[in-house]
């Protein structure tokens, strides 16, 4: 018990004299602020594209390609095939219609609002079912296309980002007019990176004929995907891959989310690295500072397990002020901050929010944590060991 009052006692002493050393307690709290923010920034970009991912997924919607398809991009099926997976078990009907959308899916050129550069964004042929087969897409401003006409409903995310597709504005693709009649909100997901379009004049726009590249289908039930799956699969004149939504677009973003957490841990713990060294340097300069002041604890009857513990504290609370000043900024600038990247399956552009999500947060805490106690571990043993009768010569 009288430890623990040595501790406690000399813990305040030392938090009450910070400002007294403020040069060094600065330099600790920034360098580790400066961890927990780059930590946080560059991780929000992989959760945030996770999520926009993620969130279009749903588990009792089924994505039917060509088999061996990487993505939509480079999937291909007959009409026939559609009819065919139209009338297969497992598939919700509205009485007697299936809930299907065959779909189309091209590649355009649009700039960017921000660089005025061309990019890649995804350009959907749907049917009249792909507002039943998406739950979470509805109408936010203008109105539906008309099928047959050359007329595009665009994503929340892409008119946004992207020049020209305000509704009431007309765009060229190749050598096509298409007016903008229509917004479409889509939940934050992935779905309102794209534009979308009557599926049939996207065939005609493109030189398509009757093809399509995938269709999605609604649910009986999460588990009617195995039946679906098995009676395509044994069917001679169709080689389906069959997915769940949510497995479909775990694949198309795991590898760029892969590629992302590759570069911001190895960044982070560099940091964390210099970060340690710079609180080894306050604190080793704190002990040094404090060393008359220790000694004449030490001749008080301080035992040297209060000095030692006092000063781990110290470097643990300049840490976490440090973490919770750059965890704070990270929060502040980059939580919603909207980008768009390529990602590679699809060869087009995902408009995404940076997402500084709690999670985050707590493993940027838990490594500010682990730096301050490296970082007071060793100075701390140092102040432990202090000679008391050397340093009580030099009062």
């Amino acid at each position: 018990m009288n430890t623990i009052k040595q501790i406690i006692a000399v813990t305040l002493l030392n938090l009450r004299n910070l400002p007294q050393r403020i040069g060094s307690s600065t330099v600790a709290v920034v360098g580790v602020g400066a961890v927990v923010l780059v930590f946080a920034a560059v991780l929000s970009m992989a959760t945030g594209l996770e999520r926009t991912m993620l969130s279009a997924g749903s588990d009792d919607t089924a994505v039917i390609m060509r088999s061996g398809s990487t993505s939509e991009l480079n999937s291909g099926l007959s009409n026939d095939q559609t009819l065919i997976i139209a009338n297969a078990p497992g598939v919700l009907r509205d009485g007697d219609n299936p809930i299907i959308s065959a779909e189309l899916y091209v590649v355009t050129d649009v700039k960017k609002r921000s660089s005025q550069t061309d990019a890649n964004v995804p350009f959907r042929g749907v049917q009249a079912g792909a507002f039943a087969v998406r739950k979470n897409v509805s109408i936010s401003d203008g109105r539906m296309f008309e099928p047959g006409k050359n007329e595009i409903v665009v994503g929340r995310a892409a008119q946004s980002e992207f020049v020209g597709l305000d509704v009431g504005e007309t765009i060229r693709f190749g050598q096509t007019e298409w007016t903008i009649v229509g917004t479409f909100d889509a939940g934050g997901s992935v779905s309102e990176s794209e534009l979308w379009t009557d599926v049939r004049v996207l065939q005609a726009a493109y030189r398509r004929g009757n093809s399509f590249q995938s269709v999605r289908v609604r649910l009986e039930s999460p588990e009617s995907i195995e039946v679906l799956r098995q009676t395509l699969e044994d069917d001679p004149r169709i080689d389906p891959d069959v997915l769940t939504e949510r497995e479909y677009y775990s694949t198309q973003s795991e590898g760029l989310v892969k590629f992302i957490k590759l570069i911001g841990y190895p960044l982070t713990i560099l940091m964390a690295i210099g970060a340690i060294f710079g609180a080894l340097n306050s604190m080793y300069s704190s002990v040094s500072v404090r060393g008359k002041e220790i000694a004449t604890l030490r001749a008080l009857g301080f035992g040297p397990t209060a000095i030692m513990v006092s000063t781990v504290v110290e470097s643990v609370f300049l840490a976490l002020a440090g973490g919770i000043l750059g965890g704070l900024l990270a929060f502040l600038v980059f939580n919603g901050f909207q980008v768009s990247t390529l990602n590679g399956p699809s060869f087009s552009q995902v408009v995404f929010d940076f997402a500084v999500t709690p999670e985050l947060l707590i493993q940027g805490m838990q490594a500010a944590l682990i730096i301050g106690v490296v970082g007071g571990f060793f100075p701390a043993i140092r102040a432990a060991r202090l000679p008391v009768a050397l340093a009580l010569r030099e009062l």
